[in-house]
């Protein structure tokens, strides 16, 4: 089983009928194993995604960035092991998706187990960089400052980690201002950075708040939605005011080459309204 830790004093634990992978990699503790919620990944205890819930979760990360981007031609990814981000990019009408991910054995080993994002053969094809998805292992930081170097520019900067770390963690530089600002540096015009942000709940905000203040001072225009069927918020940094967000989402999603499964007008009128608690804060 995985105990998951939700907060001070607070855990979820997942039973698990069989363990296909148990592994540390160099960066992280690793699990692949059956759950309740069919086949799920692990890191350091932290549920990632599951085969049941993970198009909600990554359509609720990627969908709005896809509406509020003035272009979907070309995609950065950080993070995001599984690879779907990068399918549901391309399937939106990116001609390159430059996915960057620091742990090349928790990508092979998703790519190997899960049911969902890139096959074997998908990530073989991705690494020789045959097609719009190239995959770089590397880290996501260097990555930035060479591109930002050579003048590569992205529609979309999407950066999926797993949650910043009170303690020292390598990942939590990458959430920090610093970073912000390098992806803000290689965006196109109407370009659009979206970053995992952590829980909306009033028992585990503070690193959706951190996040929240740390886009404000980047961005010009931030953007929040939160997944009214998971527990995860995410946000949405654009390097010029838009005075109406939501409604450019919603006009959009009716001519937006990828069709959501999980995100439909209503949801996006609700779910950019962030909790009491959250907005009382900021």
């Amino acid at each position: 089983m995985i105990v998951e830790p939700l907060g001070p004093g607070l855990t979820r634990t997942w039973e698990m009928s069989e363990v296909l992978v148990d592994t540390r990699t160099d960066f992280q503790h690793l699990v692949i194993g059956k759950t309740a919620q069919g086949l799920s990944l692990f890191c350091d205890d932290d549920r990632q995604s599951t085969e049941f819930s993970q198009l909600t979760y990554h359509e609720a990360l990627l969908v709005p960035g896809l509406l509020l981007a003035r272009r979907i031609d070309r995609v950065l990814v950080v993070g995001s092991s599984e690879g779907v981000v990068s399918q549901l990019s391309v399937a939106a009408g990116a001609s390159v998706v430059d996915h960057v991910d620091i742990d090349r054995q928790a990508v092979e080993l998703c790519a190997e187990h899960l049911p969902y994002g890139y096959t074997e053969s998908e990530l073989a094809a991705a690494v020789a960089h045959e097609g719009p998805v190239r995959v770089h292992y590397t880290d996501g930081w260097q990555f930035l400052v060479e591109a930002e170097a050579r003048g590569d520019r992205y529609d979309i900067v999407l950066v999926d980690l797993p949650d910043e770390r009170p303690e020292f963690a390598q990942h939590n530089r990458l959430y920090e201002e610093e970073f912000l600002t390098r992806c803000r540096s290689v965006l196109t015009e109407g370009g659009v950075v979206i970053c995992q942000a952590g829980c909306q709940t009033m028992w585990r905000n503070e690193t959706l708040l951190r996040s929240w203040r740390r886009f404000d001072q980047v961005f010009d225009t931030t953007v929040y939605y939160g997944s009214d069927e998971h527990e995860w918020a995410f946000l949405f940094g654009l390097a010029e005011s838009v005075p109406d967000t939501t409604a450019r989402m919603i006009e959009r999603l009716a001519t937006l080459p990828y069709r959501p499964e999980t995100i439909d007008a209503d949801a996006l009128r609700g779910c950019t309204i962030p909790p009491y608690t959250v907005r009382k804060s900021l």
